[in-house]
């Protein structure tokens, strides 16, 4: 079904239950779900008229003559005015007036794009605020040849959901269907996306579907009865997925970012947090619809989901994907940071007494934890994963979780020495999982990652409190809790803009060249292997002694890998097919593996 509105337009423009949508030229149609309040109206520029209520907490309205860009809000009958939920741009901040806007107001350059096949992913994670130092969506736009000649096939955009503030990373966002306005408006967005397609790059949109931020989220005083007050996650009460209501505001969300920004993509966070009481679970119906809305494109969803499960993940009898493309594996990165720095503080327990083991596993299988006990927790974590293909995990050595958790947003490059993370570089990007790299490793940035919020009053103080007592026995802690960068100090967000002019140094070339070198391999060797992969395929060669070896058989070829980051030379062990990689490069044809160093062969047929 389509609107009438979207007749001229070169997409569908899915109706949305919530919110304010064109029907015709000049005609909006304005609905809000609010059971806690009895009468409601509408301020659209000047006037304001009441709103028609439904038994069941329907407000609805059809307003004429309003064009694009109008300011609008709800007026309670206490004299309150809120912006509306389903806002798709804002006039300024959370709490003001919320924007009109025409979906069909930019002229796409290349819409007959499809997408990229997701073997093709190499993944680019990065923040719009701190990519550049405008901090824009057009800004970024300029960058967008540097990723694509690199080979960067995929970029993940940190959630943009409008926050309170405005600086912060996304993950408080109060109004899911509006882009923060720090990066610009709609169309802004619009036009990097088309940008990015326009150089072969898919772009993917982090969202959260789990919580609300604590500033101008007025759902609670709109409608109670969107969450369970008695069922709480980290964030405070959960949300009621089983109301009709609410589950269609979220449905409806991801369909909006695919269909009206043209995304290829999204990324579900912490989909553990989303407890649905629903026949069909919340998640499931909303992967489901996306497959059936957009049969002709190349769609991609993954979530992050410490539970370790795969029945979200599991492929078609046609190898296809009839839900979710693929989880973040925070397994194999948290093996890989034990092994490369020996921390086992926090969650890096679980990796402490044999970090070899668990980044084989993981190399091999998928998770590391398949159902073992994880001391952290005491409870079993995770089911086999073996019977996932690789490209079902999503592996990383450092994203903004891993990098702006810690209390000075240390990067990889200042836990441990440059070969070092060099040699594990070439493991994420010549594995056969799907790589994400985190802005500005690609050049060895050794600027932090902080955690920084734009709050005021009571609430900033609130989180500066949070953040330090969350810092306790946290890896990389280890200071005085008063020289921790104060969230909410500009500095701490301007400190975290990547150095735009690392790329041109000397060190930064040598990073960028071998970032290019493995990416080429790999589009070259690894992917075509890959193609066809139904199972994991691979193979636990040695896992002992700071060495790790692995194998995988897959009907289009063979793969091996030895990393040593042993500090000291170890035998090499026997992996297939001939050597396509090796770090040092002098390490090609040895038989000895020197300490921090990775060799990568391959070899064309298997027989998986």
């Amino acid at each position: 079904m389509t609107s009438a509105y979207d007749a001229a337009s070169a997409f569908r423009v899915f109706p949305k239950t919530w919110g304010a949508e064109f029907v015709a030229v000049g005609e909006v149609r304005f609905r809000l779900w609010a059971p806690g309040q009895q009468e409601v109206a509408l301020r659209l520029g000047t006037s304001e008229t009441p709103m028609s209520r439904s038994d069941d907490g329907w407000f609805e309205l059809l307003a004429t003559g309003v064009s694009a860009g109008t300011e609008y809000c709800f007026v309670l009958a206490d004299g309150m005015t809120v912006p509306d939920p389903a806002s798709r741009g804002q006039k300024d901040d959370v709490n003001g007036p919320s924007l009109v806007i025409d979906p069909t107001n930019y002229e796409w350059q290349n819409a007959d794009w499809r997408g990229r096949p997701w073997e093709e992913a190499v993944i680019y994670e990065l923040h719009v605020g701190t990519f550049t130092g405008e901090g824009t969506f057009r800004s970024a736009i300029e960058k967008l040849p540097h990723l694509a000649q690199l080979g960067i096939t995929a970029i993940e955009i940190m959630p943009l959901a409008h926050f309170g503030g405005n600086r912060g990373w996304g993950y408080d966002g109060v109004l899911p269907y509006a882009p923060h306005g720090a990066y610009g408006r709609p169309e802004d967005f619009k036009a990097f996306i088309d940008a990015a397609h326009g150089h072969g790059l898919m772009v993917f949109l982090d969202v959260v579907y789990n919580h609300f931020g604590p500033e101008g989220n007025y759902l609670p005083r709109l409608a109670p009865d969107f969450f369970h007050p008695e069922k709480h996650t980290p964030w405070g009460a959960a949300i009621a997925y089983e109301k009709e209501p609410v589950r269609s505001f979220f449905v409806d969300n991801a369909l909006y970012w695919l269909d009206e920004f043209l995304l290829d993509g999204l990324r579900f966070d912490a989909i553990d947090q989303i407890r649905d009481e629903a026949e069909t679970h919340i998640l499931i119906e909303i992967a489901e619809r996306i497959r059936a809305e957009f049969p002709d494109r190349q769609i991609h969803l993954t979530t992050e989901d410490v539970r370790n499960i795969t029945f979200l993940h599991e492929r078609g009898e046609d190898g296809g994907v009839p839900r979710f493309t693929a989880e973040w594996n925070d397994d194999f990165h948290n093996a890989v940071h034990v092994y490369a720095t020996g921390e086992t503080d926090g969650y890096y327990q679980d990796f402490a007494e044999a970090p070899e083991q668990m980044v084989a596993r993981s190399l091999a299988e998928g998770f590391a934890f398949q159902g073992e006990v994880s001391k952290q927790t005491g409870e079993n974590r995770g089911v086999s994963s073996q019977n996932l293909p690789p490209v079902a995990f999503v592996d990383f050595i450092q994203n903004h979780d891993q990098v702006g958790n810690r209390a000075f947003g240390d990067r990889l490059l200042a836990l441990t020495r440059p070969g070092r993370v060099k040699a594990l570089l070439a493991v994420l990007l010549l594995s056969p999982h799907i790589p994400l790299v985190f802005m500005g490793e690609e050049f060895g940035e050794t600027r932090p990652f902080l955690f920084f919020t734009d709050f005021h009053g009571d609430l900033a103080k609130a989180v500066r409190e949070g953040r330090r007592k969350e810092f306790e026995g946290h890896p990389g802690h280890g200071h005085e809790d008063e020289t921790i960068p104060h969230p909410n100090a500009r500095k701490t967000f301007t400190d975290s803009r990547l150095d735009w002019e690392k790329p041109a140094s000397g060190d930064g070339r040598e990073w960028i060249a071998l970032t290019r070198e493995l990416l080429d391999i790999r589009a070259k060797t690894i992917v075509p292997m890959i193609r066809s992969a139904t199972s994991s395929g691979g193979r636990v060669l040695k896992a002992e002694d700071g060495l790790v070896a692995v194998s995988w058989d897959f009907r289009g070829g063979q793969l091996g890998m030895a990393i040593n980051l042993s500090g000291k030379p170890h035998p090499l062990p026997i992996l297939p097919g001939e050597t396509i990689f090796a770090y040092p490069s002098r390490e090609t044809g040895k038989t000895e593996l020197a300490a921090d160093a990775v060799i990568v062969t391959a070899s064309a047929g298997g027989t998986a």
